[in-house]
């Protein structure tokens, strides 16, 4: 009996996600199968990828043949690189230790990549709805508006306290020109009196003589 690794589809129309599953060759895509050893969903970005290693390695090395999708995910996830140091090992290259040890490294490698891409998926994400809120913009820019508002704001006090002192300078002038008028005008009565006194006694004095 010829066994495949392969994909059976599942989800409803145009939105699809696949089982990856060992089946018999002459099963149907969809029909029966003997195990199932992953799922694959191409709609997410990036896509997601679930499998088990270990049962995907035992039947590779069983002689499960992979279609060329389930070859590339399993290339994807270091199943045929373990695969390939299996080998290695049976003919004498290195040690299953060294081989482990390869494997372990690659796998480690090959996850930081995934989150890495993931993380920067949600960056673009959250990029974009910033971007559709209005709120794309940067902590600088915004630095710098905050520091343009605050400059105008001194500006515009300055401004005003500029004009206080102005008005209030004005009216000193004009308190001291009122007082000015007014001592003037003083002046001006002491001295009309004075005269007024003068013709008084010297209308007098000719009084006196003419008696």
């Amino acid at each position: 009996m010829a066994v495949k690794i392969r994909l059976a589809r599942r989800g409803r129309a145009k939105k699809p996600f696949y089982h990856i599953v060992v089946a018999d060759s002459r099963s149907p895509r969809d029909g029966k199968f003997i195990e199932k050893i992953g799922i694959y969903n191409p709609l997410t970005v990036p896509a997601t990828i679930e499998i088990d290693r270990d049962r995907a390695f035992e039947w590779l090395m069983k002689g499960a043949q992979p279609t060329e999708t389930a070859r590339s995910i399993l290339r994807y996830k270091g199943v045929l690189f373990r695969k390939h140091l299996d080998k290695g090992v049976k003919k004498g290259a290195f040690s299953q230790e060294e081989a482990d040890k390869l494997y372990s490294e690659f796998i480690s490698n090959k996850d930081e990549n995934i989150m890495k891409k993931v993380d920067k998926v949600r960056q673009e994400k959250e990029a974009l709805v910033r971007k559709m809120s209005g709120l794309d913009v940067p902590i600088k820019v915004q630095k710098v508006e905050v520091k343009k508002v605050e400059a105008i704001k001194e500006e515009v006090v300055k401004e005003e306290l500029a004009k206080e002192e102005v008005v209030s300078e004005e009216a000193t002038t004009v308190e001291a020109t009122t007082e000015e008028v007014t001592t003037q005008e003083v002046t001006t009565e002491e001295v009309v009196s004075e005269e007024t006194t003068t013709e008084e006694a010297t209308s007098e004095e000719t009084t006196n003589e003419e008696k």
